[in-house]
């Protein structure tokens, strides 16, 4: 799996984002620890959580 960057989230819309975020996450699961695959689904989620983040509305 090659990372996912927050520049090419941007276009996704957040129910997009949040299917490619279980994808994701199912990968994860599966991967071998201490991969490179590991590495890149992890900071792939990194980086979709925080796109979905800074869609929802800020709280007080």
């Amino acid at each position: 799996m090659k990372l996912i960057t927050r520049f090419e989230l941007a276009s996704r819309n957040t129910n997009e984002l949040k299917g490619l975020y279980l994808k994701i996450f199912n990968e994860l699961v599966q991967s071998k620890s201490d991969s490179n695959e590991r590495r890149c689904c992890l900071a792939s989620l990194e980086n979709i959580k925080a796109k979905i983040n800074a869609r929802s509305p800020q709280h007080p």
